[in-house]
């Protein structure tokens, strides 16, 4: 995977779940798991990059939260596009 990309799982047309991917090689699987905020945990693969964040409740999210999270991780932020599918049920 080349580029960051969010899944969200619905039920009844509502975001029950959401993981945020990082860019990764094939084949590459979470080997540690941090909270890092409430309903909110980052994956991390075995070299100590996180891969993916999952979140658990995605009512609960904003975009200044999850760039705020973004940021602790070194990571850039994102735009409120990319969330969008969390909001739009």
């Amino acid at each position: 995977m080349t580029e960051a990309c969010l899944e969200v799982t619905f039920r009844r047309g509502v975001a029950i779940a959401a993981y945020y991917y990082f860019p990764r090689k094939a084949g590459e699987k979470n080997v540690r798991s941090t909270v890092v905020a409430p309903g909110i945990v980052v994956d991390y693969a075995r070299d100590g990059r996180p891969i993916g964040i999952e979140i658990i409740e995605p009512k609960q999210i904003t975009l200044r939260k999850f760039n705020r999270i973004l940021r602790g991780l070194g990571l850039p932020a994102t735009t409120k596009q990319e969330l969008a599918p969390l909001t739009v049920a």
